[in-house]
């Protein structure tokens, strides 16, 4: 017994002792309730691609055993699986280690940050806090702790309505056009002279009038004639011989209109008399090797009374000869300028002839004529000739694969941007390979494109929006898709904490009565506590797309709403 005894004793001792010795851990695991956490956001939230996780945590004091350490991992728990956050450890006043420490007496705060990719599989899920306890060669692990629900998905019901642009034509039905000619005339004299008739500019004036006069698309608006008179002799007599230049070249234009059997309505002719042409006289000597060319610009500055000017430059009599001959007789003049409008074709033979004679339309009017129609094989196959026709004009190529994006023939698309990029770096081309670039995954390249397509309209912006989103880059989103009302502007709106926007935003876009548009309603709902328009907007969400229960059961958007899900 003595014995029994003996051992019985020490066995007690030794098992005070290895109690002894875990009782520090032992009783933090006891009171593990009393280490506070708080969890923002809570629940989490996809931003990004990514689950981002923020701790404010605080020990208090007399908690944390002087010789203990402990581990923390924060671990998303979601169908069977776990994906742990980072590792936070802490140590004691007397414990081995590099951790954080924490004191005994006093305890303290701690905050921890980190974050995890997102898969579709984390949409119903848990955040369970692990911890380890350590002292020693000896280990307790608590029980798990449950920091937050799951997951918040919403950033993922963003559209891919990405915008891809066609390059536009530049046709005008009715296009402005001069017919110009120069009339010259003896000094003193302002009779046309039949040597005028043979100069190509008087000949080509006449045959547009005797050849186009009569045709139903051009119509002769109006004629403007700025006549002059050279700077020689009496200024008076000058300006009246410049009224009267003017007035004869009229009456030639008015006489083959009249020859043509063509009206020249009062008010046709507009006669604009300049007078001495001084201001021609001095560039025409600028441009000769007259001499005494310097000392006559010389003179031209000097003097602004226009009858010394002249007898300063009498007085150079020899030099005034040359210039009678050379430089006065281009001086006396009428400008004729015939203004007449050309009438394109109209839309139905537009439309005809990009069908059935391609080949005879210039490449503005086979670009306009893919506006006539809203078949995407009619205006693809108009497309493909304007790149066969115009091999030059990058503008074929990029909207044949702008036809293909809206075919969702997306390599083939590519191909056809690549190409007309080729053709003449274009920010339309560019565009629309950042979309393919979005759309093949690659955000980092998408952006690039977009940046060099500046200037291609607001769908590039629209287009970095859609990329800001994924990247959880709200208040860029918004900013770049502000021009648009969206549900994409949305979605961004509410994500960046402005329900109340993001209800206006919706209720001006045009998905505002879709499934999803209903869908993200009910949410905005959710966000301003709005009970009754949650369940009217989920309703319309399931009867327009009954897959949408499924989501809205698992969406902790909604999670304080179960009965407006059902």
């Amino acid at each position: 017994m003595k014995n029994q005894s003996t051992g019985f004793l020490a066995i007690s001792i030794v098992s005070s002792l290895i109690l002894s010795s875990c009782g520090g851990i032992g009783k933090m695991a006891k009171n593990a309730e009393t280490v506070k956490y708080e969890v923002t956001p809570s629940p989490l939230i996809v931003r990004g691609d990514s689950i981002e996780l923020n701790i404010n945590g605080s020990f208090p004091g007399k908690y944390f055993y002087k010789k203990a350490s402990v581990d923390l991992t924060p671990t998303l728990m979601y169908g069977g699986n776990s994906t742990p956050f980072r590792v936070e450890s802490f140590q004691g006043e007397d414990a081995v280690g590099n951790a954080t420490v924490i004191p005994y007496d006093a305890g303290k705060s701690f905050t921890y940050t980190d974050k995890i990719a997102y898969t579709p599989a984390m949409e119903k899920s848990e955040l369970m806090l692990k911890t380890l306890a350590k002292k020693g060669k000896k280990e307790k692990e608590f029980e798990a702790y449950k920091l937050a629900d799951g997951v918040i998905t919403t950033p993922y019901l963003m559209m891919s309505d990405d915008k891809v642009i066609a390059s536009k034509d530049n046709f005008q039905r009715v296009t402005q056009h001069t017919q110009y000619a120069v009339m010259n005339y003896l000094v003193n004299s302002s009779a046309v002279r039949e040597s005028e008739f043979k100069k190509d500019d008087l000949k080509a004036m006449k045959a547009f009038i005797k050849d186009n006069g009569k045709k139903e698309n051009i119509s002769i608006k109006g004629l403007n004639v700025e006549a002059y008179a050279s700077p020689e002799g009496e200024i008076s007599k000058n300006e009246n011989l410049a009224q009267e230049r003017a007035e004869s070249a009229a009456k030639f234009v008015s006489n083959e209109m009249k020859k043509n059997k063509m009206d020249a309505p009062e008010g046709f002719a507009n006669l604009v008399p300049k007078g001495e042409d001084w201001m021609g006289f001095k560039e025409k000597m600028m441009q000769s090797s007259v001499a005494d060319k310097e000392l006559i610009l010389r003179i031209l500055e000097m003097y602004t009374d226009l009858n010394k000017r002249e007898e300063e430059i009498r007085n150079l009599a020899a030099t005034y000869i040359e210039l009678k001959d050379k430089i006065l007789p281009e001086l006396r003049r009428s400008q004729m300028t015939l203004n007449y409008e050309i009438v394109g074709k109209t839309d139905e033979v537009l439309k005809m002839m990009s069908k059935t004679n391609p080949d005879s339309l210039n490449a503005e009017e086979l670009l306009f004529a893919s506006t006539l129609t809203t078949d995407l094989n009619e205006k693809l196959a108009i497309y493909k000739n304007s790149a066969r026709m115009f091999p030059q004009d990058e503008r074929g190529s990029n909207n044949v694969g702008y036809i293909y994006m809206l075919q969702n023939k997306l390599s083939e698309a590519e191909a056809e941007f690549q190409k007309s990029n080729g053709i003449k770096n274009n920010p339309q081309a560019s565009n629309n390979l950042g979309v393919v670039a979005r759309l093949k995954g690659d955000r980092t390249k998408a952006m690039q494109m977009y940046k060099s397509a500046t200037g291609a309209g607001a769908e590039v912006s629209y287009n970095m929006g859609i990329v800001n989103i994924q990247n959880g880059d709200y208040s860029s989103a918004i900013n770049n898709m502000v021009s648009m009302k969206s549900f994409n502007l949305a979605l961004a709106k509410v994500l960046n904490g402005d329900a109340e926007s993001a209800s206006k935003t919706l209720a001006e876009s045009a998905e505002k009565d879709s499934a999803k548009g209903n869908y993200l309603k009910a949410i905005i709902a959710a966000r301003m506590n709005d009970a009754s328009t949650v369940t009217t907007s989920l309703q319309a969400a399931y009867a327009a797309d009954p897959s949408l229960r499924e989501k809205a059961a698992k969406d902790l958007e909604f999670r304080s709403f179960q009965e407006a899900i059902k």
